[in-house]
């Protein structure tokens, strides 16, 4: 795995939200003291989550702080007014009559911390769901950088195809039922390898598939079945000879002989 690889595997976002394991951890802290790259990278992503973290911020209700002090104010004010009780109260010792003052003010800390800890657990709720809110972000941002990886990957090998000397390319064009649908045969001269570009074929119902033909002195000569994973780069048959190439919808794993009335393009050579 080379640089890029590695940067675009996501361990480096795993790693900045604690999903890493240990090892996979141990391996990037490595690799960050010995590649600028990547540790450039760990940076820039780090960065980005941050950003992506205050922007998400929840903020507490703007009434919270006064709700917190009328509570304290109202606890303090039932400790002071108390109901005077007449009766005949013996007469006690000086060193009684000493009041504890630290009794009234260690209830209303007492008060203040429950009402603080209610906070910290509203606090601390709202930090979870927008901490989910993140990485819901973070995960659709990872499956839409894969799509972006992929994409650019079809890219860059029809450019190679098209960029080879030796490749001719085969325009197969819709026919009667089909006049809006299109393909591209590759046909390697050197190595007679063909490749087939079928993305605007419509989607292959279920338990069908496109099948690829040849012909070559008029006869039919299957060269290969198509995938969405095959297109423009895995090699579907060898054809030494050939005057044109046709596609035809057929059951699943292909037909021995083509289905005419399910023939969707044709081109000739």
């Amino acid at each position: 795995m080379n640089t890029k690889e590695y940067i675009s595997s996501g361990i480096i976002e795993s790693y900045i939200l604690g999903l890493a394991s240990s090892e996979e951890a141990g391996i990037l802290e490595c690799v960050m003291k010995n590649n600028a790259e990547v540790k450039t990278a760990f940076e820039e992503a780090q960065k980005t989550l941050e950003d992506l973290a205050t922007s998400q911020a929840v903020t507490p209700p703007a009434d919270l702080k006064s709700k917190i002090w009328n509570k304290i104010q109202q606890e303090q004010i039932t400790e002071e007014i108390k109901p005077a009780i007449i009766a005949d109260i013996p007469a006690v010792r000086p060193q009684e009559e000493t009041r504890h003052p630290g009794k009234s003010s260690w209830r209303m800390y007492a008060v203040a911390a429950s009402v603080l800890f209610l906070v910290s657990a509203a606090g601390n709720l709202f930090w979870m769901n927008d901490q989910s809110k993140t990485k819901e972000e973070i995960a659709k941002m990872q499956t839409e950088k894969k799509a972006q990886d992929l994409a650019m990957q079809k890219m860059n090998q029809k450019m190679n195809l098209f960029s080879n000397p030796d490749m001719q390319m085969v325009m197969l064009n819709g026919v009667e039922k089909h006049t809006d649908s299109k393909a591209m045969v590759f046909w390697d001269k050197k190595t007679k390898e063909v490749y087939l570009n079928a993305e605007s074929l419509p989607k292959a119902p279920e338990g069908m598939q496109y099948q690829l033909w040849a012909i070559a002195d008029g006869k039919p000569v299957s060269a290969g079945m198509y995938t969405e994973e095959k297109d423009s780069k895995t090699v579907l048959a060898n054809i030494p000879n050939a005057q044109a190439f046709a596609i035809t919808l057929e059951k699943q794993g292909g037909s021995e002989v083509p289905t005419m009335e399910n023939m969707y393009v044709m081109g000739k050579i």
